[in-house]
């Protein structure tokens, strides 16, 4: 055995810990990315995905990463320091999709579909029909329009950022998760403030109506005819209610840890 083998040979337990410690931060960020880490994809393909992205950013990145510590200990706070900073992004990301299923909800409860439950391993056990389909089609704009390369861009540039062996910023961290999970209540709000003026002004008409004409059975008229009206509007805004989302889905994908 010659010396470079020799060199090569008394390198490799710092290199496999330097690919595990690479591999724990994509791994769980890819578990909870947009489009990527969707719970209907199987988990060997997500883990095929992550072992892929470590063959391809390891050369890029690996030089950067420290060295096995000779500490047991200090090498597990480093790879839970990883996992942490892999979880925050992901999270981050995932926060800024979940405004349209959410959006999803509030219009079925305000069209009167709230009572049509479906199971949506994203938001809980079960969830709104429409909200779910709101929920798929989110994935399907990530993935269409590239948002997930956005995502990945993100993830590598964040070691610039945080760098790997720094500690987490758990203070900014926890505060860029709280106005994440602000900013998409305030879209989700937003996408369905529309059909919270609808259903307001269908309800004034059917107390005005109730009112003017006692014998009319309100309650007859008012279950299909919210739930008409409802689909109608949103037939009619769903375009630009979509645009909107895309738009506002890239902006935030835009502001993750390493493209700011």
């Amino acid at each position: 055995m010659n010396e470079a083998d020799l060199a090569l040979v008394q390198s490799l337990p710092a290199l496999a810990f330097q690919a595990v410690l690479l591999f724990a931060r994509l791994g769980a960020a890819v578990m909870l990315l947009p489009g990527l880490g969707e719970q209907e994809v199987p988990m060997t393909l997500r883990l095929g995905l992550g072992v892929a992205l470590l063959a391809l950013l390891f050369p890029l990145v690996g030089p950067g990463l420290p060295a096995a510590p000779d500490d047991p200990a200090e090498a597990a706070r480093l790879l839970a320091v990883e996992v942490v900073v892999g979880l925050w992004i992901g999270g981050l990301a995932r926060l800024a999709m979940t405004a349209f299923a959410m959006a999803g909800q509030a219009v079925s409860a305000l069209i009167g579909l709230g009572g049509l439950l479906v199971v949506d391993p994203a938001l809980g056990a079960q969830a709104t029909a429409l909200g779910r389909a709101f929920g798929l089609l989110a994935v399907v704009l990530v993935l269409s329009l590239g948002l997930h390369g956005i995502a990945l861009s993100a993830l590598v540039q964040s070691y610039a950022v945080l760098p790997a062996g720094d500690p987490f910023p758990a203070g900014p961290g926890a505060e860029a998760l709280a106005q994440a999970g602000a900013d998409s209540l305030s879209l989700a709000l937003r996408l369905s403030a529309p059909f919270v003026i609808g259903a307001v002004v269908l309800n004034v008409a059917l107390g005005l109506l109730a009112r003017l004409a006692p014998q009319v059975q309100t309650f007859f008229v008012a279950v299909p005819g919210q739930i008409l009206a409802g689909l109608a509007l949103l037939g009619l805004l769903a375009p630009p209610m979509i645009a909107s989302f895309a738009e506002a889905l890239r902006a935030s994908f835009l502001t993750l840890p390493g493209l700011r």
